[in-house]
This record gives structure tokens, sequence and C-alpha cells, in this order.
């Protein structure tokens, strides 16, 4: 069988921020990625006609990873006093912003478990209530507004990042079951007809849900490709 790993084409002013974009997408850490350049980009003269430069980033081998993401002996691991206060902040925060947008809403919050080698616990906020569909939008354009302005809310009064998850009426779970079974069903027809397929456009957050789905699987790899709204899955056959 052929080496073939999940890969993503990214263009960014720099290096860094295309790995900052793959680990988003992936959820995995970045130094999780193998690099390769494929274009330096430029800076044109006098900023005019820059071109940023455009990246692969290889997922590497799972015992790469593992090796290279293990705990620091010397890591320090939040303490339950910290855990609560992250847990009141992001509740507050979250419930002062429905209230600002004239929403009622009941908000619960805890903490989930470690789905990625680099060991992040999510901090999850369950919204429920009634007529809160606006609070989802199309595609869960505004729920993902939300969760990215308490992110930024939440990390800027605790000092440090926290991957917050907000779901209204259990949207992201029903949305991630059925991207689970496309990338399933999508997986199963590359895999009889013998050729890539493109799954429609999609946010970054609902691209990681593919790429995880069949991160393991034996037939195919996938990868990201395309830019801005455009970006979009491919599903490639491993003896293509």
């Amino acid at each position: 069988m052929s080496d073939l790993r999940t890969s993503l084409e990214i263009i960014a002013p720099s290096i860094e921020e295309a790995l900052r974009r793959g680990s988003n997408e992936l959820g995995l850490p970045e130094n999780a990625f193998d690099v390769e350049v494929l274009d330096q980009g430029s800076k044109g003269l006098f900023g005019l006609g820059s071109r940023q430069l455009r990246v692969r980033l290889t997922v590497k081998q799972p015992q790469s990873i593992e090796e290279t993401t293990a705990p620091s002996a010397e890591a320090r691991l939040p303490t339950s006093e910290e855990d609560e206060e992250a847990l009141r902040i992001t509740k507050d925060t979250v419930a002062e912003l429905l209230l600002r947008m004239g929403m009622q809403a009941e908000i619960q919050a805890h903490w989930g478990e470690a789905t990625t080698p680099s060991g992040i616990r999510p901090l999850l906020i369950d919204v429920h209530g009634k007529d809160l569909s606006i609070l989802i939008g199309r595609r869960g354009e505004t729920l993902s507004a939300l969760q990215y302005i308490t992110r930024l809310i939440v990390g800027k009064e605790l000092r440090k990042p926290i991957a917050v998850v907000i779901d209204v009426e259990g949207y992201r779970a029903r949305r991630e079951q059925q991207l689970r079974r496309l990338a399933r069903r999508m997986a199963q027809q590359t895999i009889e007809r013998g050729r890539t397929m493109s799954l429609e456009p999609m946010p970054a957050n609902e691209r990681r849900i593919i790429h995880i789905e069949l991160r393991d699987h034996e037939q195919v790899i996938t990868e990201s490709v395309g830019e801005g709204d455009k970006r979009k899955v491919t599903i490639i056959p491993r003896d293509r």
C-alpha cells in the first residue's frame, strides 16, 4: 500500500500561519505536520502585486505524532479551581452576549474529553431555549461567529486560549453525525468509482470532521483544496 496521508494545501502569508490554520482544521498540534513549500510567493514592488506563499501540510505517521506530542514532565496541569473559573467565566460571557442580542436561554457548561493527540480538552457550552434558530444561522455561520467571539473574550479574560465549543439545541451533534455519514458514503463512492470525489465547500470546522472521520481509512485519503469560502474536501483513492 502506498504511503499516502491526509494533506492540505494552504495559501498564507507565512509558514507559521499556514501551520496554525492546518492545526485548526484537522484538530492536530502544529508539530504533527510535514511542511512542503510549493510556492514561495513574492513581496511585489512597493507592496503591489504581492503573492502569499503556498504550502502543503501532510500529517506525519501516527508514531511520529505520538513522539512529538508526548506531554512534558514539567507541564503543569490546570487545577480544579482554574477549571471552575474557566467554566464560570465562559458561561457568564455567553449569557452576556445572548442578553445583548435580546435572547433568553438556559446555558450549561462542562469540560469535554480530549480527542486529539495534543490532549486539549474542549470547554463545552450547551444552549437550550425556544426560538433559538437565529443563533445557528445558515449552515451554522451565526453559531460559529458566537463561538469565535466567546473564545476571544474568554481567552483575554483568562490570559490563555480556551477551546470553547458552543452548541444550540444539539445542532452541532446532529450536523456532525450527518457529516460523518456523508464522509463514509463519499469514501465508498470513491472506492467504487476509483476516482477522486469532491464535497461541497464547507467551513473549516466541518471540513475538520470529514478529515477526522476518514483519517485512518485504509483505502482513501482526504485533502482540502480551494480558497476562502470555496474551500472544500476531496476524497482520493489510495491506489490512484
